[in-house]
């Protein structure tokens, strides 16, 4: 589960419209800020909010003031440099921390120097999870900031990294989906040690301390709370991979998958779950 930081107060939902592209003060604009975060600007004049881990202090993230039913939310990330094994950096939507929530994520877990970071996808639909696909970077990405999308309509779940479509996660009418529980926006960064890397086999070096993450551009084109929406959300509502899209996740499966949840016969041993015959 992502949500390690998502225990402040719950919002009102407000009927209300949303279209936000980055803005000179986006993270104070549109997020509570909870733990290690501070905002600074880098060379170009953008604001870029910076969570940090360490021992003593624990990690921190944000998210957002308002909750969301259904839109298309992407942000810059930089990841940590060299050794971060045990460090769990993320940028997720959650309904919440109780059994019957809802959650989109995507996790970026540790690793040695010189190892791939591991992306890991997943979805919760009214508390039914183990739904990850696990992909390895296939670029350094502390080296820059890359760009990372969720699009989520009432058809499916769309995971982007920069340009590349990468995983389509499908409804289907007699399975649970994301379609009734408005969710909020976060990003942190915390102490995975027990399961990030390597299934727990290399924790935290707290030496490298203090671990910072990077996030800049946040953009939301989405509806608030209920299902009034911005005037150009046809672009994510009814959006489904295009012939080119599903040839970048068929790329992406061959070339750069590490796990997929539909192969793992010893977490499921009496079958796998149902969507995995239909895809």
């Amino acid at each position: 589960m992502a949500g390690r930081w998502s225990h402040l107060a719950s919002l009102t939902v407000a009927l209300a419209l949303l279209q936000v592209a980055s803005s000179e003060h986006w993270l104070n604009d549109y997020f509570f800020t909870d733990g290690n975060v501070r905002a600074g600007y880098d060379a170009s004049g953008q604001q870029v909010a910076m969570v940090s881990l360490n021992q003593q202090s624990g990690g921190g993230g944000f998210n957002s003031k308002k909750k969301f039913l259904f839109g298309e939310f992407s942000i810059r990330i930089k990841l940590i440099p060299g050794n971060s094994a045990g460090t769990v950096s993320c940028f997720y939507l959650s309904s919440g921390d109780d059994q019957y929530r809802d959650e989109i994520d995507m996790e970026f877990m540790g690793n040695s120097s010189g190892q791939p970071v591991v992306l890991n996808t997943n979805v919760w639909a009214n508390g039914d999870g183990k739904k990850e696909h696990q992909f390895d970077l296939w670029f350094d990405p502390s080296a820059d900031y890359h760009t990372y999308t969720i699009i989520w309509n009432p058809e499916n779940i769309i995971f982007k990294v920069d340009n590349d479509v990468i995983r389509s996660f499908k409804r289907y009418a007699d399975l649970p989906y994301l379609n009734s529980k408005p969710m909020t926006v976060h990003a942190t960064l915390w102490d995975g040690s027990y399961w990030a890397t390597e299934k727990g086999a290399i924790p935290i070096d707290w030496s490298n301390a203090p671990f910072t993450v990077s996030y800049r551009d946040y953009f939301a084109n989405a509806c608030v709370g209920g299902r009034q929406c911005p005037a150009d959300s046809s672009k994510w509502m009814y959006k489904q991979p295009s012939k080119a899209e599903w040839g970048t996740i068929a790329w992406a499966e061959k070339n750069y998958m590490r796990y997929d949840y539909c192969q793992d016969g010893y977490r499921f041993p009496q079958g796998f779950p149902a969507e995995c015959s239909r895809n």
